[in-house]
């Protein structure tokens, strides 16, 4: 996986450098942690899946537009040419992730799955195969040690493995597409069609139903939305 801006909407990490190995699913490893937050402080790389703005929008009882506006920044991906959403950092507390409150994440339990990771990182390759891979840590305190099995469980990263594959899956096809776009659509309709990428991909949930069913209910809708965009520019060509 590449680019460090996480362009598939979070399904990159950054890129794995050689000197962090794949780990086995029964491999233990270790890593100095003092619980000290600083993996929250200094923060601007914070990239949210979907499932990542769902589970934060239910933790705060806020629709996901409303969430996304109030914490995020979204872009174009310059590799994936897709619609990112990024965590702002809080410029006037050292560009620290803003739910690092009181030395503390104040939505723990719905931290997005880069947080939930951390030490790791995580690959998902276009036929859903997962793989993990540690990141030493710079930290200092007391050694902790995992196993890489018991770790996936304790960070509730198994239960949601199936819907994060899914969500990768879905981001490398997208960009697999997105040269099409790019050539066939005038700019206006395609920065149209951009912002329902964004629906499709983030806001257009209810919060009440599995985000699952919900983001293939969305891609079905994003390819009406695309056909509708398209007959829409040909009239406009051919009244001109």
């Amino acid at each position: 996986m590449r680019d460090h801006e996480i362009d598939l909407c979070g399904a990159e990490n950054g890129g794995r450098s050689p000197e962090m190995p794949f780990l086995e699913r029964d491999a233990a490893f270790s890593f100095r942690c003092a619980g000290c937050g600083g993996c929250c402080r200094g923060r601007e790389d914070i990239v949210l899946s979907g499932y990542d703005l769902y589970r934060l929008s239910r933790r705060l009882g806020l629709p996901p537009k409303l969430t996304a506006r109030a914490f995020c920044k979204m872009y174009i991906g310059t590799v994936s040419h897709l619609p990112v959403l990024r965590l702002m950092p809080v410029k006037e507390e050292h560009n620290n992730c803003p739910f690092f409150t009181e030395n503390r994440c104040a939505v723990h339990e719905a931290r997005p799955l880069v947080c939930a990771l951390y030490p790791l990182g995580q690959e998902i390759s276009p036929a859903g195969e997962v793989r993990y891979y540690f990141q030493a840590t710079r930290c200092g305190g007391p050694v902790h040690q995992a196993n890489l099995t018991d770790y996936l469980e304790g960070q509730g990263i198994a239960q949601r493995e199936p819907l994060d594959i899914r969500w990768a899956q879905c981001c490398m096809a997208l960009e697999q597409e997105a040269p099409a776009w790019e050539q066939t659509l005038h700019p206006v309709v395609l920065r149209r069609f951009q912002a329902k990428l964004g629906e499709a991909l983030y806001y257009r949930y209810d919060l009440n139903r599995p985000w699952l069913e919900q983001l293939e209910e969305n891609l079905a809708w994003l390819k009406e939305e695309r056909t509708r965009l398209e007959k829409m520019q040909q009239n406009i060509h051919r009244k001109k």
